[in-house]
């Protein structure tokens, strides 16, 4: 490894971060780390290039291309002498801890306790690692049901990220059948390369906008609906998640900010749904809800509006 380091950082959005992390062709020879600078706040975000050589006018061109917000903005050139890029590039990913589970880097190998379960999953592919208060958190509510006794026969993980949730559920309940979707083809592969690291088999993968598609249509209904996504899309997807639960069916939403949770309540609520428990992670919410007692059947068409921005909240 070259003692002579740099790091470029510039101020990004959490769009543009989701964009970094979920991009599979980035010709750029640097580690990208994208951080969120002011907690919940999506336009306060970082990005971090770490790589072996001072970088270039090219590569700073480059690097200002993936972040448009910051424009405007000189690049921050640090020289990090006599220091490993790559280990500062994983810094502040040290292994998470939610009730039987570690999420664990590469970089950051894990003990695990008898009865637990460790998951690898890399930092930079794109969200889900359970670095975030969302993720971690429904990873904490998804083993107390487990311990509360609750029993699923189909799940499925709408906007699957990098699996980690439906990854959960099949070590949760291994003779589920497990379903994971994402809008993102992107995800999905990483999903998959996750699935092989991890040796999860049985989940059923393919790429999907929200919950319309025959392949989803044809499996449902689903006894435990997971969604870790934004409020936005929540809120919009509504209609068609509830369609595709169960009568009595759990439901776990995530992404979403304290402040929006009575407009997230009230979407599902509006679909027979009625609201269990919440999880606060600093800012940000998780909920559990349960379907009506009779199945939901929407009455009119599903609609798109919300959906288009899946890095935007309400």
């Amino acid at each position: 490894m070259s003692a002579e380091s740099w790091k470029v950082t510039l101020p990004c959005t959490r769009a543009e971060a989701e964009a970094i992390d979920s991009a599979s062709d980035l010709a750029i020879e640097a580690v990208l780390m994208t951080t969120e600078e002011v907690e919940d706040d999506v336009e306060r975000w970082r990005l971090d290039a770490y790589m072996e050589h001072e970088p270039d006018a090219t590569m700073l061109a480059h690097l200002h291309a993936l972040v448009p917000s910051a424009s405007a903005n000189d690049p921050v050139v640090v020289r990090l002498a006599d220091e490993d890029w790559v280990t500062l590039s994983q810094s502040g990913l040290e292994p998470i801890r939610e009730g039987r589970f570690v999420v664990h880097t590469s970089a950051h190998p894990a003990d695990v306790p008898a009865g637990g379960r460790a998951f690898l999953i890399e930092a930079g592919q794109a969200f889900g690692t359970g670095h975030h208060g969302t993720t971690s958190g429904c990873l904490a509510m998804l083993d107390a049901l487990e311990v509360a006794g609750a029993r699923f026969a189909k799940v499925i993980d709408v906007g699957t990220g990098t699996g980690l949730l439906a990854f959960a559920a099949v070590d949760l309940w291994p003779q589920a059948q497990v379903v994971a979707t994402d809008i993102d083809p992107v995800a999905v592969d990483v999903t998959r390369e996750n699935a092989a690291l991890n040796a999860v088999e049985g989940v059923d993968l393919f790429v999907a906008d929200g919950a319309r598609h025959p392949d989803i249509d044809a499996q449902a209904p689903f006894d435990l609906v997971i969604a870790n996504i934004l409020a936005g899309p929540l809120v919009s997807m509504a209609p068609e998640l509830a369609a595709i639960a169960d009568a009595g069916a759990t439901i776990v939403l995530a992404g979403l900010l304290e402040t929006q949770r009575e407009t997230v309540v009230a979407a599902y609520a509006a679909c027979g749904c009625t609201l269990d428990a919440i999880d606060r992670r600093g800012d940000w919410t998780v909920l559990r809800l349960t379907a009506g007692a009779e199945r939901y059947v929407p009455t009119a068409p599903f609609d798109p509006n919300g959906r288009d921005g899946w890095a935007l909240d309400l």
